[in-house]
């Protein structure tokens, strides 16, 4: 079969959250059936190809909509009897239709079938078997070009919500580390090569830095995304007088759209949508490859759970960091989605065209991903083992105080430059005796500059550089104590 030939089935199981469809009614090979089966058939002398009908499906995929496509359809039917175009009667027997269908699909009583194309045509469909010829009444002052930007904007919304929840669930479980560990230090790193030391706290609420900026971005990609796009038609707006303010009303939008052939072809918050998953999943990256890094032989600043870890099929003594593995893989997948939606929208013309079928794969498979990345990342963080002895050790040796030194020789009068030179040899030489800057005597250091003093062992210690850090921002204990609590009021309003 060729490959454009390929059926894509209709899942029993959708992979997103929530109730979703569970029976699917398996198409038998058939003829092409007659045009008038179609929605759109009066046209056409000729049925659908088998391969054609099977290649434009989005059924298999835009299924998940169902819950929201319904929402929008009893609202436009509310909007059609305010409009006089149905009587109070015709509009309870469609709204009753809706809720039957939607009770039936929540329980996997819902055949779906490859014919219909698309979710709009399988409720319209089964709607018009439960109430005979006025379903099809439904479908007046509406395009299934601004009914599907309607559904991806209502889903969006309640996506999004999900997605905010589950950052502020990993900004929780940073927070919970924090107060925990607020007296770990641990060697700060540049270039991946020990610079300073910095509380292991002030690590963690750097990633809680990193996630309330992702939340930031969630609330402006939602600002956009709530915008009521339903009225529009196919591409010129209707000629039945829709009060559009009244359905968007209804569905609880802010605002209308303002020019139907933008509101049909628009997918401008998909874009923004996806360009937000990216970024945050460029942050999970980031603490993946932390995560791995960390507990490694070479680190051991971490033990990860064995829940969230894997063995080795032929080597017995591994531990896989698989799950962090992942996360830092399935990176790329998100970074894909971005890629395809912006690709596909390049070269389009006003106003909608069939590529846009082509946004709903990349952006559920990235709402997945994110959502799902997010649940493990805030139960794997809630569950780490700190080795505290590992990092004291890691904190305390080395050359992680050379610009302590540097800094005490500034405050005794001497340029920076200067300092920072006279501290480079200093370091040079403890590197060629195999010694540590800890073990070096007051005498030693009066040998590179006479403004050492017997105080410079105050210095010297791990503790004292992290106190002196007491800037907004630095790794002082105050300040992170301060922006720890800072975090948990924030975390107390958003819920």
């Amino acid at each position: 079969m060729p490959a454009i030939a390929q059926k894509r089935k209709i899942p029993t199981k959708s992979t997103s959250s929530g109730n979703r469809p569970s029976r699917v009614v398996k198409p038998k090979p058939r003829k092409a059936k007659s045009s008038s089966t179609k929605a759109w058939g009066g046209r056409f002398t000729e049925g659908t190809h088998r391969l054609v009908e099977q290649f434009t499906a989005s059924l298999p995929f835009d299924q998940r909509l169902y819950a929201h496509d319904i929402q929008g359809s009893i609202a436009h039917c509310k909007t059609l009897l305010k409009a006089k175009v149905l009587t109070n009667s015709e509009c309870t027997r469609i709204i009753r239709g809706l809720e039957r269908i939607r009770l039936d699909i929540r329980r996997g009583q819902h055949a779906f079938r490859e014919e219909d194309e698309d979710i709009h045509m399988s409720i319209e469909r089964r709607l018009t078997k439960l109430i005979g010829s006025l379903g099809g009444k439904l479908h007046t002052g509406r395009s299934r070009n601004d009914q599907v930007a309607l559904d991806l904007r209502l889903y969006l919304r309640d996506s999004l919500i999900t997605v905010k929840q589950g950052v502020i669930s990993l900004q929780k479980a940073f927070l919970a580390q924090g107060r925990k560990h607020l007296n770990i230090i641990i060697p700060g790193y540049t270039h991946l090569q020990r610079a300073q030391p910095v509380l292991l706290a002030h690590h963690w609420l750097a990633y809680v830095e990193m996630l309330e900026r992702d939340k930031g971005r969630i609330q402006d990609a939602y600002t956009r995304v709530n915008v009521m796009p339903l009225g529009s038609g196919a591409l010129a707006g209707t000629n039945y007088p829709l009060d559009r303010s009244y359905t968007a009303k209804l569905l609880k939008f802010p605002t209308i759209t303002t020019n139907s052939l933008d509101a049909v072809s628009d997918r401008d918050f998909v874009v923004e949508v996806l360009n937000t998953l990216a970024i945050l999943m460029m942050h999970l990256s980031r603490l993946s490859e932390e995560l791995v890094l960390w507990s490694s032989q070479e680190f051991q600043f971490l033990d990860l759970p064995d829940a969230f870890c894997t063995g080795s099929s032929m080597m017995p003594q591994k531990k896989n960091p698989d799950v962090a593995e992942l996360i830092r893989g399935k990176t790329g997948r998100v970074y894909g989605s971005l890629v395809s939606v912006l690709t596909m929208l390049k070269g389009l013309p006003l106003s909608y065209n069939r590529d846009l079928q082509e946004d709903k794969e990349p952006l559920f498979d990235g709402l997945d991903t994110v959502t799902a990345s997010l649940t493990l990342c805030a139960e794997l963080i809630s569950r780490l083992k700190v080795r505290q002895k590992v990092m004291a050790q890691a904190s305390s040796s080395g050359m992680l105080l050379a610009t302590e030194l540097a800094d005490y020789l500034v405050k005794k009068g001497i340029p920076f430059r200067e300092a920072h030179s006279i501290v480079g040899k200093l370091v040079r030489d403890c590197l060629d005796e195999n010694k540590d800057l800890s073990t070096v005597t007051v005498a030693d250091l009066k040998s590179y500059s006479s403004q050492f003093r017997a105080d410079v062992r105050n210095v010297l210690t791990p503790d004292g550089a992290i106190n002196r850090k007491k800037q907004v921002g630095g790794t002082a204990r105050k300040q992170v104590e301060s922006r720890l609590r800072q975090v948990e009021n924030q975390l107390l309003k958003s819920g």
